[in-house]
């Protein structure tokens, strides 16, 4: 016989959260269950979305929050895109996740978060460090093939701020030199922050409100001080949109903290057909690519912002390759790779490959060579993560910003730009104490 569930009352500081979500709206139709890829996760028998709103709405927070429901939710927001009452169930989620207590949260997400908060980076890398490894890489890229290149720190009226991502520069060095190429060829006048320079917002990964709004005001602290134009969203999905609801509370906060923004999609576009970059395809004659829809850079974006980034990454991939298929579903319709709301770095491999299956199955349909991505966290998912589950993964996993790096025709700069980019580097690495020379 089944057990008889009694309503409990809700603790007043949780119910009057929940009211914003009008959870008494559900139907409990099902739509949000039958869209989620985590429905039937091994392990989590008889939980889906639609049982979980319902124990919400019964007074069960406390079997929600202690649960790893909330933790392998992606927030890929397929459930809010379908549901016929509009409700902001990642949102929801989200709470969840802020209710469970600092010290449970699972595995190194707030271990990340208080690395962020006291020394700029989520892996803490120390400060010479990354200043010394911009310098040296930034010194070899120079000579294999962009003479005059250096890494432009804390550069007062740049026209544009950059924020690294701490696994690039903790490990995959070589990945932050795509962006860099692209930035040497159409000339642009960037810079990165010396301090608080991390891309990623793992507030948001962790339910964490305060922290996702620091790291936000760090941004906007940095534009200010240093007289920049406009900052390009980090690339990473919950990234540049923890950075996005961060900066809105900011400027809720105060509205002189509104600071201008672009995101890569809009950059790319822009430099491309102003024509500060030009592009040759033939080399990536002979392979079929496909473009992963991100749920934080599209469907999440659209909803909450207005605006998702669909169109603009399939003409920048356009512009690069000759031979582009469509996954199937896609844009807004499109399935998460199983790797986002922190799920990359938790400890729930299984529970994210099982997530990813249905990514999987739509990139193998289209028979592409080449799955093009625009955030770190899918990156990674794709490329590393789901071989070791799908036998049959034989596709490559490129970041957009490499596609357009590796077509890229670089003009030569001329003696007199090389020359003083060579001195402005000596100036600025003599200024924060970094000499190669003394290093080797």
């Amino acid at each position: 016989m089944a057990e008889i569930v009694s309503p409990k009352k809700q603790p007043e500081y949780v119910k009057e959260h929940l009211q914003k979500f009008n959870l008494a709206a559900c139907m409990t139709c099902g739509t949000c269950s039958s869209g989620c890829p985590i429905t039937g996760t091994p392990g989590m028998e008889g939980w889906d979305t639609r049982k979980t709103l319902r124990m919400l709405v019964y007074g069960m927070t406390d079997e929600v929050v202690y649960s790893k429901f909330p933790w392998i939710c992606t927030g890929c927001g397929r459930c809010a895109y379908g549901c016929p009452m509009a409700i902001d169930i990642p949102y929801i989620m989200l709470h969840m996740k802020h209710l469970r207590p600092r010290d449970q949260v699972p595995g190194i997400l707030h271990k990340g978060v208080e690395n962020c908060i006291k020394t700029g980076n989520n892996m803490a890398i120390p400060k010479q460090d990354y200043l010394f490894l911009l310098a040296d890489l930034g010194n070899e890229l120079a000579e294999e093939e962009c003479p005059g290149f250096y890494v432009p720190v804390d550069k007062e009226n740049a026209d544009i701020l950059f924020f690294p991502n701490s696994k690039e520069v903790f490990a995959d060095n070589d990945d932050m030199k795509w962006w860099w190429k692209i930035f040497y060829a159409a000339r642009e006048n960037w810079t990165v922050p010396s301090e608080n320079w991390e891309s990623v917002d793992w507030g948001l990964f962790t339910g964490n409100y305060e922290a996702t709004k620091i790291f936000a005001q760090r941004k906007i602290e940095h534009m200010k001080r240093l007289n920049i134009k406009r900052m390009i969203m980090p690339d990473c999905g919950g990234g540049s949109y923890g950075c996005r609801v961060g900066m809105e509370t900011c400027a809720l906060d105060n509205p002189e903290n509104r600071v201008n923004f672009i995101y890569l999609y809009e950059y790319l576009v822009e430099i491309i057909k102003e024509g500060r970059i030009k592009l040759d395809k033939s080399v990536h004659a002979g392979k079929t690519f496909t473009w992963h829809d991100s749920c934080k850079h599209g469907r999440e974006l659209e909803r909450h912002f207005g605006k998702g980034f669909y169109e603009e990454p399939r003409w920048i991939i356009q512009q690069c390759v000759d031979n582009f298929v469509e996954m199937e579903p896609n844009r807004a319709n499109s399935y998460c790779c199983g790797a986002g709301g922190g799920m990359w770095p938790m400890p729930y491999e299984d529970e994210s490959a099982y997530h990813g299956r249905m990514k999987h199955r739509s990139i193998k349909e289209t028979g592409a060579d080449v799955v093009v991505v625009g955030c770190s966290n899918c990156h990674d998912q794709l490329m590393k993560r789901l071989p070791k589950y799908y036998d049959d993964h034989d596709y490559e996993v490129k970041y957009i910003w490499e596609l357009v790096a590796d077509a890229l025709i670089i003009e030569p700069w001329s003696e007199e730009e090389i020359k003083k980019a060579e001195e402005e580097a000596e100036a600025q690495w003599k200024k924060f104490g970094i000499d190669l020379d003394e290093m080797f």
